[in-house]
């Protein structure tokens, strides 16, 4: 039984991420289509039965790529968004910079809320709690079912502190996870383990 966590495809540079509806660009596109390809022609090896994605646009339309090369389709949900950055979403970061200027994810206290959006440690929690419910109904569900989760960087970083015991906190440094990197979990001896970090096999 797997969790295979994916990151969206790159987006455009130069505006606020968080709750952003803006989807990939070109480059994105085409790293999420190679991921697909690639699950695709390695289907054996990685036996995806569901696809989950955060409905933002830019993991939407990731998980779509992938979704129409395994003929497998995909639930989107909100519990796997990215830092809900309330009224930067999508902001460009000129206009950010005037509006709230020093204002970024690693400059909030733990408990300090964007405008109109969540602290850190909400994040956390909300990404939390999300992680758990779904590592208890796979393993209530069917422990032979492998599932695929598209979402965001900083939820992935989140997920990789709590497998390896780490606290976390907005100003660690981040686990890599490059644009459409595969990040695997498996289920080992009734533990969730991280067995493959960032994972970028179908770009080279």
């Amino acid at each position: 039984m797997t969790i295979y966590l994916v990151r969206h495809g790159k987006d455009e540079d130069g505006f606020r991420g968080g709750w952003s509806q803006r989807g990939l660009i070109d480059e994105g596109i085409q790293q999420s289509k190679k991921l697909g390809n690639y699950l695709k022609e390695k289907k054996k090896n990685f036996r995806i039965d569901r696809i989950i994605s955060s409905d933002l646009r830019r993991a939407l339309d990731t998980a779509e790529y992938i979704g129409d090369n395994l003929q497998l389709s995909v639930l989107s949900s909100k519990y796997w968004r990215e830092t809900n950055n309330g009224l930067l979403a999508g902001m460009p970061n000129e206009v950010a910079n005037q509006k709230y200027p020093g204002l970024y994810f690693n400059s909030l206290k733990m408990d300090e809320r964007y405008p109109g959006g969540e602290s850190p440690m909400e994040n956390f929690t909300r990404i939390k709690q999300a992680f758990e419910r779904l590592c208890m109904e796979q393993v209530k569900r069917n422990q032979q079912e492998n599932i695929l989760i598209v979402t965001h960087g900083g939820v992935i970083n989140i997920i990789y502190h709590i497998l390896k015991g780490k606290e976390w906190t907005n100003k660690n440094k981040p686990f890599p996870a490059f644009h459409t990197s595969i990040h695997t979990i498996e289920y080992i001896n009734d533990n969730w383990e991280v067995t493959q970090e960032n994972s970028n096999a179908h770009l080279i």
